[in-house]
């Protein structure tokens, strides 16, 4: 009697485990708009999904997140203390691209920058002579500016979420 009930029980699993449909994501797909920036020279393309500044998430079509403000950390902040944020560089006048310090590279899993990160913190460049101004294509071409005064550069307490993601033309 005890060998039926085992075999029926064990039976029972076995049809249940056979019938077993894993769940299948049913997602759709949305458009998110692909922006173009500067990273030493070459063009990277990336996503803006969350940003911590209520304007600046309406004009870029992302979420607004102002709990992003909590990873911006005490200032000064000492060089050894490492955090999640890297600098961006904007222009707030939209005269150029963003510049970024750091993007993955080759984009992917296979990336080898490790300084790399999505989250960041933005620093707006102005030109003090907008008739002098041309396009600076990466961190030490902005800071090459600062340097012979045609530029400043101001930290805000904006924080971006904007992974750089492969280029859209390419397969």
């Amino acid at each position: 009697m005890k060998t039926k009930f085992v075999l029926s029980c064990l039976l029972a699993v076995f049809l249940t485990a056979c019938s077993y449909q894993p769940y299948k994501d049913k997602s759709t797909q949305i458009r998110i708009p692909v922006f173009s920036a500067w990273y030493e020279g070459k063009e990277v393309f990336y996503i803006t999904t969350d940003v911590s500044d209520k304007a600046m998430a309406k004009q870029m079509k992302a979420n607004y997140a102002p709990r992003l403000r909590d990873a911006i950390p005490r200032y000064p902040k000492p060089p050894q203390v490492k955090t999640a944020l890297e600098r961006v560089y904007g222009f707030p006048g939209g005269e150029q691209r963003n510049v970024f310090p750091s993007a993955p590279w080759p984009v992917g899993p296979e990336s080898t920058d490790e300084q790399y990160s999505p989250l960041w913190l933005m620093y707006w460049v102005k030109w003090v002579d907008s008739s002098k101004a041309y396009e600076l294509k990466s961190e030490g071409d902005i800071y090459a500016a600062e340097r012979k005064g045609l530029v400043t550069i101001e930290r805000t307490r904006i924080v971006v979420n904007c992974p750089v993601v492969p280029n859209p033309d390419e397969p």
